[in-house]
């Protein structure tokens, strides 16, 4: 019998959202003893609902409510619906990630003391250090099941043959590769299986190999009884007292009808574009502006990373696909050297993509026809490739406002994206596409090609953590800096969103965060 709370208890932690960041939150305090619901905008799937078919999982499960993408950018025109590709279901992003999990570096935390005023944008230290969070990394690492760390004793993934064609073209240019560290098991552990190498990863994991809140937090959370979880339940506003406390959950169930939960605390976890939209659409008299925004940096400072695609054809197979999507990371240009041209770092992540998704990202919108892309496509056995990863620089233009005028399927403001490069992502970008057709040339590429940026599948920043109140939303705990019961759990609290791939460092934060909301909570203080 799964447990099930009132409406009117406002002893509860109210979670939306049960990805990384909330799905891992709930099962922290679950097992402190803490009760909470878990608000899902979408769906619960069964491991069964999960088919190794690159477009049927997209439609099943991605995030595909409307939404606009504007700016100058190239994916406005690509994408003009689609800014990120994320998941609306129990598990969120976590159900369709590719596993890789990479701690921050030491600098990529103090950008700003680093690099210090870089012209156009809005870099900020994080505030709070690696050293800090170390600790927190190791439980995360530890939680998830990453090969090649100190938590777990796991090995590393056998390297494909994808991964010997790229480790051999940077052994060639002097440029260094390791195996990915992946939250995918290499042997049983945790209860789930070890990898089969079936190479669907981004379709969600049919056996569990690859850790995702889906099957291991959010059950181990609901096996407490502390824990209930109410999918498709689509939050429409966070509702507060006259004293600015917030008190509740305002939200619609599947058959459109509204119910208010109470709370105790809240914490808003549905990712960099749906968590500051729910802050704006829960203005009030009190935050004019929308909740938890007095400094106006709510939707301020959306970034995705740096990307790009690079692909490189040769003469003979090398059947990228039978390999885990990520099996190796050139990590030669991570650090900070502005001698480069730009500040902060990139890697090169061998990443496969399957035929479909090769087709549509090859060349994406209106080019994707023709006579070089049909001979390109002819050639996929014989691929190999990297998805660039680069530093994206906070930009305050950068943000998710609230359409003027035209409404979703719940009545709420759709959520409109602007988002283009700074100077330097666009000269990281060119960097990264120079290095990556050296490497691919010094192993006898035919031909190299460059891929767009596609929909983001990184989201960060929108609520970002600041030292003091008026540059950012959320403190060093991702409490709100205006109100004490709220807290953001998500990529949207990250400052910078450095070069690593986020899933990691959001599941340390909510690690981190759990032990000082249940600390305040006993203080009486929240």
């Amino acid at each position: 019998m799964s447990t099930k709370f009132d409406l009117n208890d406002d002893s509860l932690v109210v979670i939306i959202g049960s990805g990384a960041g909330g799905g891992t939150l709930a099962n922290e305090l679950a097992q402190k003893g803490i009760k909470s619901v878990v608000l899902e905008a979408g769906k619960r799937f069964k491991m069964d609902d999960i088919e190794n078919d690159e477009w049927k999982m997209f439609g099943k499960i991605s995030w595909l409510d409307k939404r606009y993408v504007v700016g100058p950018a190239r994916i406005a025109e690509d994408f003009p619906n689609l800014p990120a590709w994320i998941v609306k279901g129990v598990g969120g992003a976590t159900m369709h990630w590719a596993g890789v999990a990479m701690r921050f570096q030491e600098h990529e935390f103090k950008m700003k003391t680093t690099n210090g005023v870089v012209p156009g944008a809005n870099v900020l230290d994080w505030p709070i250090s690696l050293q800090e969070m170390k600790p927190y990394y190791e439980k995360a690492e530890d939680k998830m099941g990453v090969t090649g760390t100190k938590a777990t004793g796991m090995p590393h993934h056998s390297p494909s043959n994808h991964a010997k064609v790229v480790a051999e073209g940077a052994k060639r240019i002097g440029a260094k590769c390791e195996a990915a560290n992946l939250a995918i098991n290499t042997e049983v552990r945790d209860g789930r299986p070890a990898c089969q190498v079936n190479g669907f990863c981004m379709q969600g994991c049919r056996i569990g190999a690859k850790w995702s809140t889906m099957y291991t937090e959010i059950p181990k959370a609901e096996a407490t009884g502390n824990t209930e979880v109410r999918p498709q339940s689509m939050v429409l506003r966070i509702e507060h007292d006259k004293t600015g406390k917030v008190t509740g959950v305002l939200y619609a169930d599947k058959d459109g009808n509204q119910h208010l939960q109470k709370a105790r605390v809240v914490a808003v976890a549905g990712n960099s574009i749906e968590s500051p939209r729910m802050l704006l659409n829960s203005a009030s008299s009190m935050f004019p502006d929308g909740l938890a925004n007095s400094s106006g940096q709510v939707g301020q400072n959306y970034m995705t990373h740096t990307t790009g695609g690079v692909y490189a054809e040769f003469e003979k197979p090398v059947h990228m696909y039978k390999s885990t999507v990520v099996p190796n990371i050139v990590h030669e240009w991570r650090d900070n050297d502005p001698s480069r041209g730009h500040v902060a770092g990139y890697e090169l992540e061998t990443l496969h993509l399957g035929l479909p998704f090769m087709s549509a990202f090859l060349n994406p919108g209106k080019g994707g026809w023709g006579r070089e892309l049909a001979d390109s496509l002819a050639n996929y056995d014989n691929m190999a490739g990297f998805w660039v990863c680069g530093e994206d620089m906070p930009v305050e233009s950068n943000n998710i406002t609230l359409h003027p005028t035209e409404k979703d399927q719940y009545g709420l403001p759709v959520p409109v994206v602007y988002k283009t490069d700074h100077m330097n992502d666009y000269k990281m970008r060119e960097h990264a596409y120079a290095r990556s057709k050296e490497l691919f040339d010094a192993v006898g590429a035919i031909k190299v090609n460059n891929l767009p940026p596609y929909p983001a599948s990184h989201n960060m920043g929108t609520n970002r953590m600041s030292e003091h109140a008026k540059d950012g939303v959320v403190n060093r705990w991702g409490q709100a800096h205006d109100i004490k019961n709220l807290f953001v759990s998500d990529g949207s609290q990250f400052t910078t969103s450095g070069t690593e791939n986020p899933t990691l460092t959001i599941v340390a934060l909510a690690i981190r965060q759990a032990d000082y909301i249940a600390d305040q909570m006993k203080k009486r203080e929240i």
